[in-house]
């Protein structure tokens, strides 16, 4: 029993010894049993490389060439029948009509589903700072990030292209959306925007006897 115990000890301290106490600060690298592919060999961006004559691992665009699409229609621009009519449209793509002009509605066909796609990229992208109501109480207000709130009179004037370009490309502490999403999914999110807004400021004769009925009016 005696040598039991004497190997029990001295395994703990030797865990201890050659792992330290949990939750213990080092600057030490942790010991990887399974490094799951942790660190591979890879070109970073702006550092050097010998294999090219001007030694970067940036490569410049090769002469004369036109971008095709972009990576959110990937398949699309590598198939043979490949034909972009969204490239050049300035209303999908920038919310803006040909004068330059924010346009008053949405290019696309209002449906349950590009609702429903509003919703959820409303959900990972804009609840944390505007709420899950639009009214600018999310979860970084106590933090001191004032966000605006969809059901200011002003917002809820304003056109539908003028929400989007501020999806596009942000504005003031709002980080710019466009290359985290497509813009089907910026419209989308403006269409959920403004059933939040139709939400709060609704009017109640607007509804049929039934829909009263059922919420109680």
């Amino acid at each position: 029993m005696r040598i039991f115990l004497a190997l029990y000890v001295f395994t703990v301290v030797a865990a201890v010894s050659i792992l330290g106490f949990r939750g213990s600060i080092s600057t030490k690298p942790p010991l990887e049993v399974f490094p799951d592919m942790d660190r591979q060999a890879r070109y970073k961006p702006q550092a050097e490389n010998e294999f090219f004559a001007d030694g970067r691992n940036d490569r410049p665009v090769p002469a004369n060439t036109v971008a095709r699409g972009n990576y959110f229609n990937q398949a699309e621009v590598f198939s043979a029948g490949f034909e972009d009519h969204a490239l050049g449209d300035t209303v999908l793509n920038d919310g803006k009509d040909g004068a330059g002009n924010f346009v008053k509605t949405l290019p696309l066909e209002v449906s349950h589903a590009l609702m429903a796609e509003g919703k959820e990229k409303y959900d990972i992208f804009c609840t944390v700072c505007h709420g899950a109501a639009g009214d600018g109480n999310g979860v970084t207000k106590p933090y001191g990030v004032l966000a605006a709130s969809y059901h200011d009179d002003r917002l809820r004037s304003v056109e539908d292209g003028y929400i989007f370009d501020v999806i596009k490309n942000g504005k003031g502490l709002m980080l710019p959306l466009n290359d985290r999403i497509s813009p089907e999914e910026g419209w989308a999110i403006v269409l959920y925007v403004r059933a939040l807004q139709r939400s709060q400021n609704a009017d109640a004769k607007e509804l049929s006897a039934a829909q009263r009925t059922e919420l109680g009016f």
